[in-house]
Protein backbone atom coordinates (compact mmCIF):
# COMPACT_ATOMS: atom_id res chain seq x y z
CA UNK A 1 0.00 0.00 0.00
CA UNK A 2 1.04 3.55 -1.31
CA UNK A 3 2.40 6.16 1.88
CA UNK A 4 -0.24 8.19 3.00
CA UNK A 5 0.23 11.93 2.40
CA UNK A 6 1.53 13.41 5.69
CA UNK A 7 -0.79 16.37 5.52
CA UNK A 8 -3.79 14.15 5.20
CA UNK A 9 -2.68 12.38 8.37
CA UNK A 10 -2.44 15.11 10.16
CA UNK A 11 -5.16 16.77 9.19
CA UNK A 12 -6.94 13.19 10.55
CA UNK A 13 -5.46 13.75 13.36
CA UNK A 14 -6.06 17.11 13.97
CA UNK A 15 -9.78 16.88 13.49
CA UNK A 16 -9.64 13.30 15.76
CA UNK A 17 -8.23 14.96 18.52
CA UNK A 18 -10.72 17.55 19.10
CA UNK A 19 -13.12 15.17 18.47
CA UNK A 20 -12.08 13.04 20.90
CA UNK A 21 -12.17 16.14 23.25
CA UNK A 22 -16.18 16.59 22.36
CA UNK A 23 -16.72 13.21 22.57
CA UNK A 24 -16.03 13.43 26.49
CA UNK A 25 -17.93 16.41 26.75
CA UNK A 26 -21.44 14.83 25.18
CA UNK A 27 -20.60 12.09 27.19
CA UNK A 28 -21.78 13.61 30.50
CA UNK A 29 -24.76 15.26 28.99
CA UNK A 30 -27.84 14.31 30.44
CA UNK A 31 -30.87 12.90 28.60
CA UNK A 32 -32.42 16.25 28.76
CA UNK A 33 -29.56 18.14 27.22
CA UNK A 34 -29.23 16.25 24.61
CA UNK A 35 -33.10 16.18 23.67
CA UNK A 36 -33.12 19.76 23.77
CA UNK A 37 -29.73 19.90 21.71
CA UNK A 38 -31.59 17.52 18.92
CA UNK A 39 -34.50 19.67 18.71
CA UNK A 40 -32.21 22.60 17.81
CA UNK A 41 -30.37 21.12 15.19
CA UNK A 42 -33.84 20.04 13.65
CA UNK A 43 -35.09 23.82 13.85
CA UNK A 44 -31.30 25.09 12.18
CA UNK A 45 -31.82 22.47 9.24
CA UNK A 46 -35.78 23.98 8.95
CA UNK A 47 -34.58 27.26 8.67
CA UNK A 48 -31.58 26.85 6.38
CA UNK A 49 -34.29 24.71 3.73
CA UNK A 50 -33.20 27.12 1.03
CA UNK A 51 -29.72 27.13 1.51
CA UNK A 52 -29.06 23.65 2.21
CA UNK A 53 -31.58 22.81 -1.50
CA UNK A 54 -29.30 25.73 -3.53
CA UNK A 55 -26.27 23.86 -2.32
CA UNK A 56 -27.86 20.40 -3.34
CA UNK A 57 -28.89 22.18 -7.08
CA UNK A 58 -24.87 22.52 -7.22
CA UNK A 59 -24.17 18.55 -7.32
CA UNK A 60 -27.16 17.79 -9.12
CA UNK A 61 -26.41 19.85 -12.08
CA UNK A 62 -22.27 18.27 -11.39
CA UNK A 63 -23.48 14.82 -11.49
CA UNK A 64 -26.05 15.34 -14.15
CA UNK A 65 -22.94 16.74 -16.20
CA UNK A 66 -21.07 13.42 -15.11
CA UNK A 67 -23.10 11.31 -16.57
CA UNK A 68 -24.57 10.21 -12.35
CA UNK A 69 -27.69 7.41 -13.05
CA UNK A 70 -30.93 8.22 -12.20
CA UNK A 71 -30.87 6.13 -9.47
CA UNK A 72 -28.15 7.79 -7.81
CA UNK A 73 -29.36 11.12 -8.40
CA UNK A 74 -32.24 10.55 -6.56
CA UNK A 75 -30.41 9.12 -3.70
CA UNK A 76 -28.11 12.80 -4.10
CA UNK A 77 -31.51 14.96 -4.50
CA UNK A 78 -33.12 17.37 -1.58
CA UNK A 79 -35.75 19.41 -1.87
CA UNK A 80 -37.97 21.23 0.93
CA UNK A 81 -39.69 17.82 1.94
CA UNK A 82 -36.55 15.74 2.06
CA UNK A 83 -35.08 18.33 4.38
CA UNK A 84 -37.98 18.65 6.33
CA UNK A 85 -38.34 14.80 6.65
CA UNK A 86 -34.07 15.03 7.56
CA UNK A 87 -34.92 17.47 10.36
CA UNK A 88 -38.38 15.37 11.76
CA UNK A 89 -36.10 12.35 11.79
CA UNK A 90 -33.76 14.46 14.34
CA UNK A 91 -36.78 15.03 16.39
CA UNK A 92 -37.70 11.43 16.70
CA UNK A 93 -34.12 10.82 17.58
CA UNK A 94 -35.22 13.42 20.21
CA UNK A 95 -38.15 10.98 21.13
CA UNK A 96 -36.16 8.01 21.48
CA UNK A 97 -35.00 6.40 25.03
CA UNK A 98 -31.29 7.32 25.56
CA UNK A 99 -28.97 4.36 25.77
CA UNK A 100 -26.26 5.78 27.45
CA UNK A 101 -26.54 4.34 30.96
CA UNK A 102 -29.06 1.26 30.38
CA UNK A 103 -28.01 -1.25 32.76
CA UNK A 104 -27.87 -4.40 30.33
CA UNK A 105 -27.30 -6.84 32.90
CA UNK A 106 -26.32 -7.56 36.23
CA UNK A 107 -25.84 -9.65 39.63
CA UNK A 108 -24.65 -9.58 43.27
CA UNK A 109 -21.89 -12.41 43.78
CA UNK A 110 -21.79 -14.43 46.63
CA UNK A 111 -18.78 -12.32 48.29
CA UNK A 112 -21.12 -9.04 48.29
CA UNK A 113 -19.61 -7.80 45.26
CA UNK A 114 -22.41 -5.69 42.94
CA UNK A 115 -21.67 -6.37 39.49
CA UNK A 116 -23.41 -4.47 36.64
CA UNK A 117 -23.13 -3.95 32.81
CA UNK A 118 -23.93 -0.54 30.97
CA UNK A 119 -23.88 0.84 28.14
CA UNK A 120 -21.56 3.81 27.39
CA UNK A 121 -20.63 5.98 24.31
CA UNK A 122 -18.36 4.44 21.91
CA UNK A 123 -16.05 7.66 21.73
CA UNK A 124 -15.33 8.56 18.07
CA UNK A 125 -17.16 6.86 15.19
CA UNK A 126 -16.21 8.01 11.63
CA UNK A 127 -18.28 7.24 8.95
CA UNK A 128 -17.44 6.83 5.40
CA UNK A 129 -20.16 7.60 2.90
CA UNK A 130 -21.48 7.97 -0.37
CA UNK A 131 -24.18 10.35 -2.45
CA UNK A 132 -26.71 10.15 0.87
CA UNK A 133 -26.84 13.40 2.05
CA UNK A 134 -29.36 12.35 4.73
CA UNK A 135 -27.14 10.12 6.16
CA UNK A 136 -24.73 13.52 7.24
CA UNK A 137 -27.85 14.13 9.21
CA UNK A 138 -28.53 10.80 10.45
CA UNK A 139 -25.30 10.16 11.47
CA UNK A 140 -24.51 13.58 13.39
CA UNK A 141 -28.21 12.90 15.29
CA UNK A 142 -27.55 9.64 16.52
CA UNK A 143 -23.97 10.41 17.27
CA UNK A 144 -24.94 13.54 19.59
CA UNK A 145 -27.94 11.02 21.19
CA UNK A 146 -25.57 8.31 21.71
CA UNK A 147 -22.81 10.61 23.61
CA UNK A 148 -20.38 9.76 20.53
CA UNK A 149 -19.11 12.47 18.63
CA UNK A 150 -18.78 11.93 14.39
CA UNK A 151 -16.31 12.74 11.57
CA UNK A 152 -17.89 11.77 8.38
CA UNK A 153 -16.36 11.36 4.79
CA UNK A 154 -19.42 11.41 2.38
CA UNK A 155 -19.10 11.54 -1.45
CA UNK A 156 -17.90 13.77 -3.71
CA UNK A 157 -20.81 14.23 -5.46
CA UNK A 158 -22.54 15.58 -2.49
CA UNK A 159 -19.97 17.83 -1.05
CA UNK A 160 -21.92 21.03 -1.52
CA UNK A 161 -24.76 19.55 -0.04
CA UNK A 162 -23.16 17.94 3.20
CA UNK A 163 -20.75 21.00 3.56
CA UNK A 164 -23.90 23.08 3.93
CA UNK A 165 -25.48 20.60 6.47
CA UNK A 166 -22.71 20.17 8.61
CA UNK A 167 -22.07 24.01 8.82
CA UNK A 168 -25.45 24.23 9.75
CA UNK A 169 -25.53 21.73 12.67
CA UNK A 170 -22.00 23.18 13.66
CA UNK A 171 -23.58 26.76 14.25
CA UNK A 172 -26.46 24.82 15.68
CA UNK A 173 -24.21 23.10 18.27
CA UNK A 174 -22.29 26.10 18.96
CA UNK A 175 -25.44 28.17 19.79
CA UNK A 176 -26.29 25.75 22.57
CA UNK A 177 -22.99 25.97 24.18
CA UNK A 178 -22.01 22.23 22.61
CA UNK A 179 -18.62 21.79 21.20
CA UNK A 180 -18.84 22.17 17.22
CA UNK A 181 -16.17 19.33 16.81
CA UNK A 182 -18.78 16.48 18.01
CA UNK A 183 -19.71 16.75 14.05
CA UNK A 184 -16.98 17.16 11.86
CA UNK A 185 -16.83 16.91 7.90
CA UNK A 186 -13.49 15.73 6.26
CA UNK A 187 -12.83 17.01 3.41
CA UNK A 188 -9.78 16.24 0.61
CA UNK A 189 -9.32 12.64 -1.80
CA UNK A 190 -8.73 9.38 -1.05
CA UNK A 191 -5.22 9.80 1.40
CA UNK A 192 -7.72 11.87 3.66
CA UNK A 193 -9.93 8.60 3.88
CA UNK A 194 -7.33 6.21 4.12
CA UNK A 195 -5.69 8.45 6.94
CA UNK A 196 -9.50 8.25 8.77
CA UNK A 197 -9.20 4.51 8.28
CA UNK A 198 -5.71 4.00 9.92
CA UNK A 199 -6.18 6.10 13.09
CA UNK A 200 -6.36 3.70 15.06
CA UNK A 201 -6.09 5.21 18.56
CA UNK A 202 -7.72 8.30 17.46
CA UNK A 203 -10.99 6.96 15.97
CA UNK A 204 -12.56 4.39 17.78
CA UNK A 205 -15.26 2.51 14.98
CA UNK A 206 -15.57 3.02 11.29
CA UNK A 207 -19.09 2.49 9.59
CA UNK A 208 -19.30 2.54 6.24
CA UNK A 209 -21.82 2.97 3.87
CA UNK A 210 -22.28 2.59 0.49
CA UNK A 211 -21.91 0.48 -2.32
CA UNK A 212 -19.93 -3.04 -2.69
CA UNK A 213 -16.63 -1.35 -3.78
CA UNK A 214 -17.18 1.50 -1.00
CA UNK A 215 -17.59 -1.36 1.76
CA UNK A 216 -14.50 -3.64 0.07
CA UNK A 217 -11.95 -0.92 0.67
CA UNK A 218 -13.22 -0.15 3.96
CA UNK A 219 -13.15 -3.14 5.14
CA UNK A 220 -9.64 -4.31 3.69
CA UNK A 221 -8.04 -1.07 4.44
CA UNK A 222 -8.90 0.03 7.66
CA UNK A 223 -6.89 -0.65 11.10
CA UNK A 224 -9.85 0.73 13.02
CA UNK A 225 -12.28 -1.36 14.05
CA UNK A 226 -15.49 -1.70 11.17
CA UNK A 227 -19.10 -2.44 11.68
CA UNK A 228 -19.98 -3.98 8.19
CA UNK A 229 -23.18 -2.43 6.45
CA UNK A 230 -24.22 -4.80 3.77
CA UNK A 231 -24.91 -4.30 -0.16
CA UNK A 232 -28.91 -5.13 -0.37
CA UNK A 233 -29.32 -8.24 -2.97
CA UNK A 234 -32.63 -8.68 -1.65
CA UNK A 235 -35.41 -11.49 -2.66
CA UNK A 236 -38.83 -11.67 -2.48
CA UNK A 237 -40.14 -15.39 -2.85
CA UNK A 238 -43.81 -15.94 -3.74
CA UNK A 239 -44.64 -19.35 -2.14
CA UNK A 240 -47.15 -22.01 -3.59
CA UNK A 241 -49.44 -20.83 -0.79
CA UNK A 242 -49.20 -17.33 -1.59
CA UNK A 243 -52.10 -15.32 -1.74
CA UNK A 244 -51.06 -13.84 -5.15
CA UNK A 245 -52.97 -9.88 -4.25
CA UNK A 246 -50.66 -9.94 -1.28
CA UNK A 247 -47.77 -10.93 -3.65
CA UNK A 248 -48.64 -8.65 -6.15
CA UNK A 249 -48.70 -5.95 -4.17
CA UNK A 250 -45.20 -6.73 -2.17
CA UNK A 251 -42.90 -7.40 -5.25
CA UNK A 252 -44.42 -4.59 -6.87
CA UNK A 253 -43.44 -2.33 -3.87
CA UNK A 254 -40.42 -4.44 -2.82
CA UNK A 255 -39.19 -3.08 -6.41
CA UNK A 256 -40.87 0.05 -7.37
CA UNK A 257 -41.40 2.59 -4.09
CA UNK A 258 -37.80 3.38 -4.43
CA UNK A 259 -35.25 1.38 -6.29
CA UNK A 260 -32.04 3.14 -5.60
CA UNK A 261 -32.26 2.03 -1.84
CA UNK A 262 -30.49 -0.96 -0.38
CA UNK A 263 -34.10 -2.99 0.88
CA UNK A 264 -35.92 -2.71 -2.20
CA UNK A 265 -36.15 -5.89 -4.13
CA UNK A 266 -33.32 -7.24 -6.80
CA UNK A 267 -34.66 -10.80 -7.70
CA UNK A 268 -38.04 -12.09 -7.76
CA UNK A 269 -38.60 -16.20 -7.12
CA UNK A 270 -41.90 -17.50 -7.95
CA UNK A 271 -42.85 -20.90 -7.58
CA UNK A 272 -44.14 -23.43 -10.37
CA UNK A 273 -47.39 -23.98 -8.87
CA UNK A 274 -48.42 -20.11 -9.07
CA UNK A 275 -46.21 -19.07 -11.56
CA UNK A 276 -49.01 -19.37 -14.97
CA UNK A 277 -51.49 -17.48 -12.55
CA UNK A 278 -49.17 -14.81 -11.32
CA UNK A 279 -46.29 -14.23 -13.12
CA UNK A 280 -48.29 -12.51 -16.09
CA UNK A 281 -49.92 -9.75 -13.80
CA UNK A 282 -46.84 -9.38 -11.70
CA UNK A 283 -44.62 -8.89 -14.92
CA UNK A 284 -46.97 -6.44 -16.62
CA UNK A 285 -47.03 -4.28 -13.74
CA UNK A 286 -43.94 -4.18 -13.37
CA UNK A 287 -43.21 -3.41 -16.71
CA UNK A 288 -45.66 -0.97 -16.68
CA UNK A 289 -43.85 0.93 -13.94
CA UNK A 290 -40.76 0.65 -16.23
CA UNK A 291 -38.78 -2.29 -14.95
CA UNK A 292 -36.18 -3.87 -16.62
CA UNK A 293 -37.07 -7.97 -16.55
CA UNK A 294 -34.30 -10.72 -16.70
CA UNK A 295 -36.12 -13.81 -16.58
CA UNK A 296 -34.88 -17.04 -16.66
CA UNK A 297 -36.67 -19.67 -19.17
CA UNK A 298 -40.10 -20.34 -17.65
CA UNK A 299 -40.32 -16.72 -16.32
CA UNK A 300 -39.38 -15.73 -20.35
CA UNK A 301 -41.71 -17.98 -21.66
CA UNK A 302 -44.69 -17.15 -19.70
CA UNK A 303 -43.62 -12.84 -20.17
CA UNK A 304 -43.37 -13.74 -23.74
CA UNK A 305 -46.71 -15.06 -23.78
CA UNK A 306 -48.04 -11.76 -22.21
CA UNK A 307 -46.12 -9.78 -24.58
CA UNK A 308 -44.26 -8.37 -21.82
CA UNK A 309 -40.30 -6.71 -23.00
CA UNK A 310 -38.03 -9.19 -21.21
CA UNK A 311 -34.25 -9.91 -21.40
CA UNK A 312 -32.30 -13.18 -20.52
CA UNK A 313 -30.73 -13.71 -17.28
CA UNK A 314 -27.74 -14.46 -16.27
CA UNK A 315 -25.58 -15.64 -13.28
CA UNK A 316 -24.21 -11.71 -13.47
CA UNK A 317 -28.12 -10.76 -13.00
CA UNK A 318 -28.72 -12.83 -9.92
CA UNK A 319 -26.21 -11.35 -7.82
CA UNK A 320 -26.43 -8.06 -9.44
CA UNK A 321 -27.78 -5.21 -6.80
CA UNK A 322 -29.32 -3.09 -9.76
CA UNK A 323 -30.37 0.15 -7.51
CA UNK A 324 -32.40 0.79 -10.29
CA UNK A 325 -35.48 -0.25 -12.18
CA UNK A 326 -34.14 -3.52 -12.89
CA UNK A 327 -35.20 -7.11 -11.77
CA UNK A 328 -34.60 -11.00 -12.67
CA UNK A 329 -37.56 -13.14 -12.45
CA UNK A 330 -36.94 -17.25 -11.94
CA UNK A 331 -39.21 -20.30 -11.26
CA UNK A 332 -38.23 -22.52 -9.01
CA UNK A 333 -39.49 -26.04 -8.40
CA UNK A 334 -40.05 -25.44 -4.31
CA UNK A 335 -39.38 -24.02 -0.80
CA UNK A 336 -35.79 -25.54 -1.11
CA UNK A 337 -34.65 -24.83 -4.38
CA UNK A 338 -35.96 -20.67 -3.80
CA UNK A 339 -33.82 -21.15 -0.42
CA UNK A 340 -30.48 -22.58 -1.83
CA UNK A 341 -31.12 -19.28 -4.42
CA UNK A 342 -31.05 -17.06 -1.80
CA UNK A 343 -28.08 -18.84 -0.16
CA UNK A 344 -26.00 -18.62 -3.25
CA UNK A 345 -26.87 -15.00 -4.65
CA UNK A 346 -28.07 -12.88 -1.56
CA UNK A 347 -26.32 -10.60 0.51
CA UNK A 348 -27.68 -11.00 3.99
CA UNK A 349 -29.78 -8.01 3.90
CA UNK A 350 -33.58 -8.83 3.54
CA UNK A 351 -35.08 -11.47 2.58
CA UNK A 352 -39.12 -11.92 2.09
CA UNK A 353 -41.29 -14.82 1.54
CA UNK A 354 -45.23 -14.42 0.84
CA UNK A 355 -47.18 -17.46 2.33
CA UNK A 356 -49.97 -18.47 3.72
CA UNK A 357 -48.47 -22.01 4.50
CA UNK A 358 -47.17 -21.50 8.31
CA UNK A 359 -44.82 -24.26 8.31
CA UNK A 360 -43.05 -23.04 4.79
CA UNK A 361 -43.16 -19.40 6.43
CA UNK A 362 -40.74 -21.26 9.96
CA UNK A 363 -38.66 -23.22 7.42
CA UNK A 364 -38.18 -19.32 5.78
CA UNK A 365 -37.93 -17.63 8.85
CA UNK A 366 -35.05 -20.58 10.63
CA UNK A 367 -33.33 -21.67 7.52
CA UNK A 368 -32.85 -17.94 5.68
CA UNK A 369 -29.64 -16.11 6.67
CA UNK A 370 -30.18 -12.40 6.69
CA UNK A 371 -30.15 -9.49 8.56
CA UNK A 372 -34.11 -9.33 8.43
CA UNK A 373 -36.96 -11.95 7.23
CA UNK A 374 -39.92 -10.89 6.02
CA UNK A 375 -43.04 -12.55 6.27
CA UNK A 376 -45.85 -11.41 3.98
CA UNK A 377 -44.29 -7.34 4.19
CA UNK A 378 -42.43 -5.78 1.41
CA UNK A 379 -38.42 -5.73 1.74
CA UNK A 380 -38.80 -1.66 1.81
CA UNK A 381 -39.47 -2.08 5.80
CA UNK A 382 -36.01 -2.81 6.50
CA UNK A 383 -35.05 0.83 7.95
CA UNK A 384 -34.51 2.05 11.30
CA UNK A 385 -37.05 4.65 10.83
CA UNK A 386 -39.90 1.82 10.22
CA UNK A 387 -38.76 -0.23 12.93
CA UNK A 388 -39.26 2.48 15.52
CA UNK A 389 -35.67 3.14 15.91
CA UNK A 390 -35.81 6.84 15.05
CA UNK A 391 -33.12 7.59 12.14
CA UNK A 392 -30.37 4.84 11.44
CA UNK A 393 -26.79 4.71 10.84
CA UNK A 394 -26.93 1.87 8.22
CA UNK A 395 -27.78 -1.65 8.01
CA UNK A 396 -25.54 -4.51 9.61
CA UNK A 397 -25.21 -7.68 7.40
CA UNK A 398 -22.26 -8.86 9.42
CA UNK A 399 -23.01 -10.95 12.63
CA UNK A 400 -20.86 -9.42 15.43
CA UNK A 401 -21.80 -6.74 17.83
CA UNK A 402 -24.62 -5.23 15.46
CA UNK A 403 -27.13 -6.92 12.70
CA UNK A 404 -30.00 -4.95 10.72
CA UNK A 405 -31.01 -1.81 11.07
CA UNK A 406 -28.50 0.00 13.32
CA UNK A 407 -29.87 2.70 15.60
CA UNK A 408 -29.20 4.16 19.02
CA UNK A 409 -28.07 0.70 21.13
CA UNK A 410 -25.59 0.04 17.71
CA UNK A 411 -23.64 2.74 18.50
CA UNK A 412 -22.56 1.87 22.26
CA UNK A 413 -19.94 -0.19 24.08
CA UNK A 414 -20.57 -1.72 27.52
CA UNK A 415 -18.29 -1.20 30.55
CA UNK A 416 -18.47 -3.25 33.55
CA UNK A 417 -19.29 -1.21 37.36
CA UNK A 418 -17.99 -3.47 40.20
CA UNK A 419 -18.93 -2.30 43.54
CA UNK A 420 -17.64 -3.38 46.96
CA UNK A 421 -16.62 -2.77 50.25
CA UNK A 422 -13.47 -3.44 50.91
CA UNK A 423 -13.33 -7.29 49.04
CA UNK A 424 -10.20 -8.68 48.31
CA UNK A 425 -9.75 -11.93 46.64
CA UNK A 426 -7.91 -14.63 48.38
Amino acid sequence: MAEIDPAAVAQVATAARAARVASRRLALLTRADKDAALKALADALDAATDRIVAANAEDLERGRASGMTQGLLDRLALDPARVAAVARALRDVAALPDPVGEVVRGSTLANGLQLRQVRVPMGVVGMVYEARPNVTVDAAGLGLKSGNAVILRGGSAAEATNRALVDVLREALAAQGLPADAVTLLEGGRDAVRALLTARGLVDLIIPRGGAGLIQTVVTESTVPVIETGVGNCHVYVDAAADLDKALAIAVNSKVHRPSVCNAAESLLVHEAVAADFLPKVLAELSGAGVVLHTDDASGGLAERAGVPHERATDEDWATEYLALEMSVRVVPDLDTAMEHIRTFGSGHTEAIVTEDRAAARRFTQEVDAAVVMVNASTRFTDGGEFGFGAEIGISTQKLHARGPMALPELTTTKWVVEGDGQVRS
